[in-house]
C-alpha cells in the first residue's frame, strides 16, 4: 500500500500559475472588465476543498475579491497581509507566440498574460494555503491572503474596496506584501535582489488653459492653445531637482558596496552612471516627475477656441507632494489651471525591521549569493490602499530570473512569461519567508 505525501507549495505552484493564468481577467479600464468573477471562485474552490474558508465579495458585478485568514500559532503577534491581483492588462492573441490565456509550456517557460504581474505570485500565495492546510502547518502569526481585482486600472473594486468596505477582515494586519520585487537581476556578475519599500505617488492633473477665441488669421495674444503649449512645454523640459530617499539611499550604498563600486551621493547622476545596469532601476525614483500625455483644443483650423485642455503624468517621491504642486503651479502660463483627475500618496516602509531581513533570509536561504536590497517603485501597487490602515508595504514577489531572462519587456508585454524554475524557487522563497517571519 502506498500513500501520498502532502505536497509542498513548489510542487503545485506550476499547475495553479497554469490555471490562473488559463482565466481571461483582461481589465479594460473604466469600470470594464472580465473574468474576475470566475478566477475568483475557482481560488475560493480551491481553498475550501482543504478546509479552510475564503471569503467572496464582490464590490461591483462581477468584480470579486476573495480573502482568507489562516490563524497563527501566537495570536498576540501582529498579522501579516499578503495580497495579490487576480486582473491583467489587455492582450492581442495575434501578436504572440502562444495564445495569451492558454498557459501553454515551452522552451522552460510558462506562457501567457499575468504570468508575471502577478499569477505567479497568486499561484504562490494559493500554493502555500494549500500546502498548510494539507500538511497541518501553521504560520507563527496570523497570515491574511486577499486575492483582489482591479488593480490594473485604479483598485477602486479591489485593494481601496477591501481597505474603506471591509477594513475588518483585515484586523491586526501591520505589514503587507505584494508586488514588485524579491527578483533575480543579474549585474555584473552579482545576483541582486532589490525588493519594494516604498513608491512614488501619482497626481494625474488636467490643465485647462482660458482665452479669447477668434479668428485663426488674426494676432490673439489670449489665445488658450498657446498658453496650453507653452505650459507643457515648460512642464516637459523642467529639470527636478535629486530627492534622495532613505530608501533610494540605501539602495545606492547597499548596491555600491556589492559590486565595489566607489560613489559619492553629493553626484547621484554620476553614481547612477558608475553603477551601470544596477543605477538604471533607481533612475525613474531619484527625482520627481512631470510628463504631459494629452491635449484637446479647437474644433477647426482656421478658429482659435475658447478653451484647450491637457493632461499631465505627475509622479511624486515619498514626502515631497507640497514641492511638487509648487512647482508645477509656478510653470502654468496666465489663464492655465490645474485640477486633479485621480492622486495617489506616496508610500514607504521602513527597511531596517524584522520583516525586511527575514525576506533577504529567506532569498538567501535558496540563493547563498544574494544581494538583497531595498528600491523605491517608480510606478505604484495596491499597497497605497492599504497604507491608511497602518500597514506597511513591500514589494516582495520572488521569482527567480536566468541571466538575459528579458523580464522587464516581458510584464505588460507581448510573449510574457515565466521561467519554470523560477515560479518554483519563488515558492519555496515565499513559503519560508512566511512560516519564519
Amino acid at each position: 500500500m502506498t500513500t501520498t505525501s502532502p505536497l509542498r507549495p513548489e510542487d503545485t505552484v506550476v499547475e495553479l500559475t497554469a490555471d490562473l493564468v488559463r482565466f481571461d481577467t483582461t481589465n479594460f479600464g473604466k469600470g470594464e472588465s472580465r473574468g474576475e468573477r470566475e478566477c475568483a471562485e475557482y481560488v475560493a474552490a480551491k481553498l475550501a476543498s482543504v478546509g479552510l474558508e475564503p471569503t467572496v465579495l464582490e464590490s461591483a458585478p462581477r468584480r470579486a475579491n476573495v480573502v482568507v485568514r489562516i490563524p497563527g500559532a501566537d495570536p498576540g503577534l501582529d498579522a501579516l497581509l499578503v495580497h495579490g491581483h487576480l486582473d491583467v492588462v489587455p492582450a492581442e492573441a495575434k501578436d504572440w507566440t502562444h495564445d495569451p490565456f492558454s498557459g501553454a509550456i515551452e522552451d522552460g517557460c510558462l506562457w501567457g498574460r499575468g504570468a508575471l504581474d502577478m499569477k505567479a505570485m497568486c499561484a504562490s500565495m494559493l500554493a502555500s494555503a494549500l500546502s498548510w492546510a494539507q500538511r497541518g502547518v501553521r504560520p507563527k502569526r496570523d497570515v491574511v491572503f486577499a486575492f483582489v481585482a482591479d488593480e490594473e486600472d485604479n483598485g477602486e473594486y479591489g485593494a481601496e474596496f477591501l481597505a474603506t468596505k471591509h477594513a475588518d477582515l483585515l484586523e491586526g494586519c501591520v505589514a503587507g506584501i505584494s508586488e514588485s520585487g524579491g527578483m533575480t537581476n543579474h549585474v555584473n556578475g552579482i545576483r541582486l535582489y532589490p525588493v519594494g519599500a516604498a513608491e512614488r505617488g501619482t497626481m494625474h492633473l488636467k490643465l485647462t488653459a482660458h482665452g479669447r477665441a477668434g479668428h485663426g488669421s488674426r494676432p490673439n495674444d489670449e489665445n488658450p492653445v498657446t498658453r496650453l503649449v507653452t505650459t507643457m512645454s515648460r512642464i516637459a523640459s523642467y529639470k527636478w531637482p535629486i530627492r534622495l530617499t532613505p530608501t533610494v539611499r540605501a539602495y545606492l550604498e547597499r548596491t555600491s558596496a556589492a559590486l565595489g563600486i566607489a560613489i559619492s551621493l553629493d553626484d547621484v547622476d554620476g553614481a547612477v552612471e558608475l553603477l551601470g545596469a544596477a543605477g538604471q532601476l533607481v533612475i525613474p525614483t531619484v527625482r520627481n516627475s512631470s510628463t504631459p500625455t494629452m491635449l484637446e483644443a479647437g474644433y477647426k483650423v482656421n478658429v482659435i477656441p475658447s478653451v484647450a485642455y491637457g493632461q499631465v503624468d505627475v509622479r511624486v517621491l515619498p514626502g515631497s507632494e507640497d514641492e511638487v504642486l509648487a512647482t508645477i503651479d509656478s510653470l502654468l502660463e496666465p489663464g492655465v489651471v490645474r485640477e486633479f483627475v485621480s492622486r495617489s500618496t506616496a508610500v514607504s516602509a521602513p527597511i531596517d525591521t524584522p520583516w525586511f531581513e527575514a525576506m533577504a533570509s529567506a532569498l538567501r536561504a535558496e540563493d547563498p549569493e544574494a544581494v538583497v536590497v531595498p528600491f523605491c517603485m517608480g510606478g505604484g501597487t495596491d499597497a497605497k490602499a492599504f497604507a491608511p490602515l497602518g500597514i506597511a508595504g513591500y514589494g516582495f514577489a520572488p521569482l527567480y530570473f536566468p541571466e538575459g531572462f528579458p523580464s522587464r519587456q516581458l510584464a505588460h508585454g507581448v510573449d510574457e512569461r515565466v521561467p519554470l524554475e523560477g515560479l518554483t524557487f519563488g515558492a519555496r522563497v515565499l513559503d519560508r519567508f512566511l512560516l519564519s517571519v
